[in-house]
């Protein structure tokens, strides 16, 4: 429990009285356990994505079945899930409020993705990054720090403007310099793909 400096016993009673209800906030604050952020998943458990264990962070990578961008980069994504799942977690997050779970269930089996799929329908996770595009990533500390966020790579130089090959591997990098213990170089960039519904 953290130290809780009281008041002076020279303060007139008055003064005292207007501090009581500090305090006993500040008491009942230092008692508070912070519930864990924890999701339903496709597969039908319930994940708690920022417990890490001995992972270096979490990687969150919004994706929509109804995104043709989004579902184009999840190829690589499942590469890199392969490359860099011994040090960090991974997680796909479906964001939108009205996404029915036959949807969900169909574009995950087709696009063959490899790691836990994450139903976000209340937005908290999307809300907690500010994520508003699919795809879109964001990699995460045990204590909800943004190491990156944005674009996984720029194959997509806008919406429906697709380049032959990729230039730059954006998430590739950042993850390279967070399990070295470096800090990231570019730590953010725009996404670019579609918009998450509800998320402004």
């Amino acid at each position: 429990m953290p130290d809780i400096l009281l008041p002076s016993p020279n303060l007139p009673m008055k003064s005292l009285r207007r501090l009581l209800p500090i305090l006993l906030l500040l008491v009942s604050l230092s008692h508070a356990q912070v519930k864990p952020l924890t999701l339903p998943a496709a597969d039908g458990k319930d994940y708690t994505p920022l417990a890490l264990g001995d992972k270096k962070a979490a990687v969150f990578c919004f994706v929509s079945p109804y995104c043709a961008t989004s579902s184009s980069y999840i190829p690589e994504m499942n590469k890199i899930v392969a490359d860099y799942g011994a040090k960090f977690s991974f997680f796909f997050v479906h964001a939108d409020p009205e996404l029915k779970l036959p949807d969900v269930l169909q574009h995950t089996e087709l696009m063959a993705i490899k790691a836990p799929v994450l139903l976000d329908k209340e937005q908290t996770l999307a809300k907690l990054t500010q994520a508003r595009i699919t795809p879109e990533v964001a990699v995460l500390t045990a204590d909800g720090r943004t190491l990156y966020q944005g674009r996984i790579n720029d194959l997509y130089l806008g919406p429906t403007k697709k380049q032959r090959k990729a230039t730059t591997k954006d998430l590739r990098d950042a993850l390279d310099a967070i399990q070295e213990g470096k800090p990231v170089a570019v730590a953010k960039t725009e996404a670019v793909g579609c918009k998450i519904s509800g998320m402004k």
